[in-house]
């Protein structure tokens, strides 16, 4: 049986205002998402975990079906948990709101990693350029020999030590060097064991919930992808995204 999408939408964000009614070509942003979702991955449940009436309308409006959870709880996985009381699913994939141009590859390749002895699992794209290694908006991902991770950052990291500090080309594409993708999955289990840790650290500092994970002793495998996201986190990144689409269409 295939996993069930769960997306969580909190219409809150500091870093661009109600970014998930944000329109792009007269539509919000949530749609997108939701839409390509819905195209991508047809044969999978797809429901949404959101904080407000406003998101909630919009999604129905459009077909989609909605969880309403706590508008306080402290991270997007929590609001996926709370929202899997109510559907009931064994195995749950993350898809972020605010990533529009998904696709159905990586979706499946989360469900495939979810195999026995896996508590959770995400996805990394190798990352290229020196830009994106320093910007802090771009989470950063190292992972070991067998293909579970390290570390996640906002920071540079690793910091190579013969360049200074700069990403070059020793290190471009490698894949112990990934730029992290905003896409879970995990088991029921995992799911209500995360809920019931408080906020750790290095979680609380990074503001990286996978980190919650990593502290308390749990492993993520992480799944290769060369389908780079447009993650929207700020205004210029909708701009981005709006180009995307105007190429394509």
């Amino acid at each position: 049986m295939s996993a069930t999408i769960i997306v969580p939408a909190r219409l809150g964000s500091t870093r661009f205002h109600q970014k998930l009614l944000h329109e792009v070509r007269g539509k919000p942003l949530i749609l997108w998402t939701a839409e390509r979702i819905r195209d991508e991955a047809p044969e999978y449940s797809l429901y949404f975990a959101v904080d407000s009436d406003r998101m909630k309308s919009v999604l129905e409006a459009a077909g989609f079906s909605v969880v309403m959870t706590d508008p306080e709880l402290p991270s997007g996985t929590d609001r996926i948990a709370a929202a899997n009381r109510t559907i009931g699913a064994t195995r749950v994939i993350n898809v972020q709101a605010d990533e529009p141009m998904v696709t159905g590859a990586q979706i499946r390749m989360l469900d495939a990693l979810l195999s026995d002895g896996i508590d959770m699992a995400t996805l990394g794209c190798p990352l290229n350029h020196d830009k994106d290694y320093r910007n802090p908006n771009n989470v950063k991902l190292v992972r070991a020999a067998n293909g579970k991770a390290l570390y996640f950052s906002r920071a540079p990291i690793p910091y190579i030590r013969d360049t200074q500090g700069v990403y070059d080309e020793a290190v471009t594409g490698h894949d112990g060097v990934l730029t992290h993708l905003g896409l879970y999955a995990y088991t029921r289990a995992f799911l209500e064991a995360f809920a019931s840790l408080k906020p750790g650290f290095l979680e609380q500092i990074e503001k990286l919930e996978m980190l919650r994970a990593l502290e308390n002793g749990y492993s993520i495998a992480v799944g290769i992808t060369h389908d780079a996201l447009i993650e929207i986190d700020t205004e210029e990144n909708a701009i981005e995204f709006e180009q995307a689409v105007m190429e394509r269409f």
